[in-house]
């Protein structure tokens, strides 16, 4: 082909996700690399799917959202977080917080804006930043605290500064933010008059008796946040791709021009299903949160034992170990070697660095059965012995 074609997304590798679960399949892996959960999903939202498939409307819903999940949204948000949204004006369905993403950048970002992203990063976001035409600003995040350094802030915000966009909790790092961290992320969004996208997908799913706080909901920030939901994370149906976003009036107007030219619309039954969960009572949330906190702390408590280091995970569906205190300098050679040698696939992290710079940390995804945990653990036992 000779025809020149974008090098956005030419020059791009085959993301690391498929690559590791390529490998898994290929060498009979147990895959804890890529972020699914083994159980099928709540029973009573999927048969309000499949009843909304076969007895409901299957024809374009409004591209909005249908207005029962908007007002479902708008319930649930206010009920869980305290955010007061107008359904009509102030939410709009997205087919998957990655179409919101897209949708958001192509809406705000004009060419030569600057864009800070904070790394270990969603590898989305900088293809589609550089897409729009921004200008990309990163923050390279350290482990084992991955906290948000008010000098790291002031080297890269500027009055070129247009959008942040902030990951809470943040994937791969299992890091939940504190109120701390967001005050001094929302003051620096006010002082430069920048708009927060928040991709806020895991807000659900945190330990510990941690809360999420969204940073719309600091002073000074609700007219100036875009806020992402996922219900595919909330409710463990990482296949249906419903993703729900939260702005203020003047911003959504922009938002849905933007959406209506990507996928313009979502399967309303699984809208319709969508709504029926984020109705539900506060204790299928402590459940589900309960049941991934006893999964961590089965894989967290097994590594521990074998003699993995293991970092702090407060939320997500992922830990990290850090192998470079074993000794590894290359976490790539060392997940290759896992998936290939003793038949466990996890995720390098310095993936998620656009500058690969740390290079000690490996991603284990716990949302899995006991049975798989163990059985990785078995293996992993063997790649340590290997390695020693």
């Amino acid at each position: 082909m000779s025809r020149p074609v974008n090098p956005v997304f030419a020059d791009l590798p085959t993301t690391v996700f498929e690559t590791m679960s390529a490998l898994a399949r290929a060498h009979g892996a147990i895959n804890l690399g890529q972020g699914f959960p083994d159980d099928p999903g709540p029973d009573d939202i999927r048969a309000v799917a499949a009843r909304a498939l076969v007895e409901g409307y299957n024809q374009y819903p409004p591209m909005m959202g249908l207005p029962a999940l908007r007002e479902a949204v708008a319930a649930h948000y206010a009920r869980h977080q305290g955010l007061e949204l107008d359904p009509v004006s102030e939410v709009m369905v997205t087919s998957g917080a990655t179409e919101a993403l897209a949708g958001a950048l192509l809406a705000l970002v004009q060419p030569g804006d600057e864009v800070v992203l904070f790394a270990p990063m969603y590898d989305a976001y900088l293809p589609l930043v550089r897409r729009a035409g921004g200008v990309p600003r990163i923050v390279n995040l350290q482990p084992p605290d991955f906290r948000l350094a008010e000098d790291a802030l002031d080297a890269v915000f500027s009055e070129r500064t247009r959008v942040v966009i902030l990951n809470n909790p943040l994937n791969p790092s299992a890091t939940l933010f504190g109120r701390d961290d967001l005050e001094r992320l929302a003051g620096f969004c006010r002082r430069y008059d920048v708009t927060a996208i928040c991709d806020e997908v895991w807000e659900h799913v945190v330990f510990d008796g941690a809360a999420h706080v969204p940073l719309m909901g600091l002073p000074g920030m609700r007219a100036r946040t875009v806020k992402i939901g996922s219900a595919g994370k909330i409710f463990s149906l990482t296949g249906w791709k419903v993703g729900f976003v939260m702005a203020d009036a003047a911003l959504m107007r922009v938002l849905a021009k933007a959406h209506q030219f990507l996928t313009f619309t979502t399967p309303p039954n699984l809208q319709e299903a969508v709504a029926h969960g984020l109705a539900k009572e506060d204790g299928y949330f402590r459940t589900m949160r309960a049941g991934y906190a006893r999964s961590r702390d089965r894989l967290a408590a097994g590594l521990a034992a074998l003699g993995y280091p293991v970092l702090p995970a407060g939320a997500t569906w992922f830990l990290n170990v850090d192998i470079g205190a074993l000794g590894h300098t290359n976490d790539v050679a060392f997940c290759e070697d896992l998936v290939r040698r003793h038949g466990v696939a996890a995720i390098p992290v310095s993936a998620f660095y656009p500058d690969g710079s740390v290079r000690s940390l490996v991603r284990l995804c716990f949302a899995k059965s006991d049975a798989t945990l163990d059985a990785a653990l078995e293996r992993m036992a063997g790649a340590l012995a290997s390695a020693a």
